[in-house]
């Protein structure tokens, strides 16, 4: 085992797990991390998206009550139904986009600069939802029509550039729509559960298949470090994810949501200036 990529895996590992839940987006942290690390070529970018199971086994391991509970109403209450349906809603649009363009997301975005500029875009919304009048018609995630469910899968779109949270994306679009930012939370929450799991299974696909294509040509990829590897990443990004969850939920009971916004934008000044200078 190549201790180096041990600990490179390491840190990833806990960027992954503080920034999945943050609004702050992961992808655009483990870009930069994996950039600074030198962990940018093909096999990097396959762990930096397996390692994001860990995070959301976090999100399940928390919830877990919540989630057994609509688990077992589905079908026989019209609140589990309606929760199901919306989450459905809100996955399609990213994910239909992202089967499309995501090989010229990859292509054109996956840099820094680019991550940089998404930041502020994040961290403008942020303060703008944050700064609004927020008249709260939504007390339970349940009780989310289909409209504030398409508003914000539409938005979650956003979160396909890097550097744009997803949970940032969809709990200030929540907000907008009049949810309190506990159930837009919990709302954003959800989905990730239900989107990252098929993203992680293409990556792993897409990792055998290469593994595969690479011993044909006598040069073959290292399938055990790569798993071992992002074992340890996504145990990490596990553990870190459950910190990160108690820092959200506190952070938003205390009305300090716009804290996330000044950050997003003093990094998105930090990766610029960086950039300026070629380092």
């Amino acid at each position: 085992m190549d201790l180096l990529l041990l600990f490179k895996a390491l840190i990833l590992g806990v960027v992954e797990g503080l920034t999945e839940f943050l609004p702050i987006s992961s992808t655009g942290h483990l870009i930069l991390a994996s950039d600074l690390l030198n962990f940018n070529d093909e096999k990097g970018k396959v762990f930096t998206i397996v390692i994001q199971l860990g995070a959301i086994l976090a999100v399940c391991w928390e919830y877990r009550a919540k989630i057994g509970s609509v688990v077992a109403d589905v079908g026989s209450r019209q609140d589990a139904n309606r929760f199901v349906l919306n989450i459905l809603i809100a996955f399609l649009p990213a994910a239909i986009l992202g089967l499309l363009f995501i090989k010229t997301i990859k292509q054109y975005l996956f840099h820094p600069v680019p991550v940089a500029t998404a930041f502020i875009v994040g961290g403008v919304l942020i303060l703008w939802a944050e700064r609004r009048k927020h008249v709260v018609e939504v007390e339970r995630v349940e009780d989310m029509d289909w409209k504030h469910a398409l508003k914000v899968g539409l938005m979650q779109c956003l979160a396909l550039i890097p550097g744009t949270s997803r949970s940032g994306a969809t709990i200030s679009t929540g907000m907008l729509a009049h949810a309190s930012k506990e159930r837009a939370e919990r709302f954003s929450f959800a989905l990730a559960v239900v989107l990252t799991p098929p993203v992680v299974l293409r990556e792993v696909m897409r990792l055998l298949k290469a593994s595969h294509e690479a011993a044909a040509t006598n040069a073959p990829i290292d399938l055990h470090g790569s798993v071992v590897t992002s074992l340890v990443g996504a145990i990490l990004a596990f553990g870190a994810g459950l910190v990160a969850l108690k820092w959200l939920s506190s952070w938003l009971e205390q009305g300090r949501w716009y804290l996330f916004g000044i950050y997003c934008l003093a990094a998105s000044f930090v990766v610029f200036y960086l950039h300026h200078v070629g380092y």
